[in-house]
């Protein structure tokens, strides 16, 4: 189940930032001055596949997988994570998964990230497979 994990630090210039968070899924929203969302992204699909869908006001959905920076069958030391393009999920089994997970959170935040995962499972239906 996601909780908010309080008193994150943020970054001075950035749009301040709220995390949510569980062992196998978490959720970062960033909000402008007034409080209204301007993005999130949900990271899902951990420890063993992680994907990471993120939306922005401004410039729509993306998603990627994360490349979690290790090397295999080497010495050389882990990298930084990255989020590499991946395709299009099937938005309505990650609307469905966050529905699950997202009980205990800000209802305000939770209904928003619901409606826009609802908008992207929609899409799916109407266009079909695609890239994202």
């Amino acid at each position: 189940m996601l909780n908010e994990i309080r008193n994150i630090r943020q970054h001075p210039g950035e749009p301040r930032r709220r995390w949510f968070f569980d062992p196998e899924m978490d959720v970062t929203v960033w909000l402008d001055a007034e409080d209204a969302i301007l993005g999130f992204q949900l990271t899902y699909g951990r420890p063993l596949a992680p994907h990471a869908l993120t939306w922005w006001r401004s410039r729509g959905y993306y998603h990627h997988r994360v490349d979690d920076g290790e090397a295999p069958d080497t010495l050389a030391r882990k990298g930084a994570p990255i989020l590499l393009p991946d395709g299009r999920p099937d938005g309505q089994a990650l609307a469905t998964l966050f529905d699950r997970r997202s009980a205990a959170i800000d209802p305000r935040v939770a209904t928003f990230i619901r409606d826009r995962l609802a908008a992207y499972a929609m899409a799916d239906e109407s266009s079909g497979p695609a890239g994202a």
